[in-house]
């Protein structure tokens, strides 16, 4: 009997591993929806008594984690050190336009969950195309997970990229066929330069003429918005590049574009529900794998909080009312819309305690470094609920798993 002690003890510590994986994978199932239509592997029956009991559990781990996407993404994230957790949870824009950009050497340091190029860091397609291809390079050097590659790529002269397409604005389509072709031709050319998605498309319902979207936006009429946020997603996930469709919950009658200062949109949750909310509907049945936040101020908040940092349209108009499972993220933090309200380490803070997933700072570097720096100390002492930060990383990585950056 003592001798069969030992064996027993493994075998129940090695049965508690698995059990602890499955329930990891369980969260993230179920924040996710993911694995829905997969069957459920049956695990063997030994015939022989030649494997002992543990060896027989380690080897059904094995399986399980081979055959379930979620216990991969949950593995993962436990072995991810709290720092590293939190540096996911980060999308960095940054100054330069060749390899040696300090965001290069940033990524050494910190598996930031991803970088934004922009119209500073353009030059031309083979330029761009080394940087995104360092910025892989460099993960796989230092064993981190592979960061997003994101651009506002919207359109004519929305473009941060001019010379590669779409080369229309989204006012000036015709139909949601243009935008349709349009879209497929920038997919081929953001996809071959290394691209892993875009910071798009713009979904609000507004005129041309409006102050806080202009001819960002396609069309004043919800319907045809519909049509243009189903055409454009549709193409991008049929590459494997993620889209951001914003901004949430509506921006077309906003007072002011959010770049420039605090937004205020007077419209009530049923206005925007009518109106404004149909292409989000729209975007989230055809699967859009993330949504931009808007940085407008919104009745539901008494006009002071923006949408970026507001629990009740993330947790609640989005999440809660409409369903949506995919990764939120903020739109950029450094933007006067926040930072005439709150400074960007607060609001990053603010963002994650609401809801949001990923958090984009344009910058500059020493309030990126600071909005770093809040998040994690926050995680540390507990003001950041752990169970808030597990359900943002692994919202990341499951969906960065879903478009090829995990393998």
């Amino acid at each position: 009997m003592r001798d069969l002690l030992p064996n027993i003890a493994s075998w129940k510590f090695a049965l508690a591993a698995v059990i602890t994986t499955l329930m990891l994978a369980g969260i993230v199932a179920l924040a996710l929806g993911l694995g829905a239509d997969e069957e459920p592997r049956r695990v063997g029956t030994a015939t022989t008594t030649e494997t002992a009991p543990a060896e027989t559990a380690q080897q059904d781990e094995r399986k399980r984690r081979r055959a379930t996407p979620g216990a991969q993404v949950a593995e993962l994230a436990e072995r991810m050190s709290i720092e590293d957790r939190v540096a996911q949870l980060f999308l960095f824009g940054f100054q330069g336009q060749d390899l040696t950009a300090p965001i290069f050497e940033q990524l050494r340091q910190q598996g930031l969950g991803g970088i934004a190029i922009d119209a500073q860091n353009y030059v031309s397609a083979d330029q761009l195309a080394s940087l995104a291809g360092e910025a892989e390079v460099i993960a796989r050097q230092e064993a981190n997970v592979q960061p997003w590659v994101l651009a506002p790529q919207e359109g004519g002269e929305f473009n941060a990229f001019p010379d590669l397409p779409p080369a229309t604005a989204a006012a000036d389509l015709d139909s949601a066929s243009d935008a349709l072709r349009e879209t497929r031709q920038a997919a081929n050319a953001l996809g071959g330069a290394g691209l892993s998605g875009v910071l798009g498309p713009v979904i609000d319902v507004g005129p041309s003429s409006g102050l806080a979207v202009g001819a960002r936006a396609f069309s004043e009429d919800p319907r045809d918005v519909v049509d243009y946020a189903q055409a454009v997603i549709d193409v991008y996930r049929s590459q494997s590049l993620l889209t951001a469709a914003g901004h949430f919950p509506g921006l077309g009658s906003g007072s002011e574009d959010p770049r420039l200062g605090p937004s205020q949109v007077g419209s009530s949750i049923d206005e925007l529900s009518a109106r404004d909310l149909l292409p989000f509907r729209a975007a989230i049945r055809v699967g859009a794998p993330a949504i931009t936040m808007s940085n407008g101020l919104y009745v539901t908040d008494d006009f002071v909080t923006p949408g970026s940092l507001s629990p009740a349209l993330i947790g609640g108009l989005l999440r809660r009312d409409l369903g949506f499972r995919g990764l939120v993220i903020t739109d950029d933090l450094a933007d006067p819309g926040v930072t005439a309200l709150t400074t960007i380490p607060e609001a990053a803070v603010a963002a994650i305690r609401a809801g949001a997933d990923l958090l984009y700072i344009s910058g500059p570097p020493a309030e990126q470094q600071a909005a770093y720096d809040a998040v994690l100390r926050a995680a540390r002492s507990g003001a950041l609920a752990a169970g808030r930060l597990k359900e943002a990383l692994l919202r990341n990585l499951s969906i960065k798993r879903n478009y090829g950056l995990i393998e």
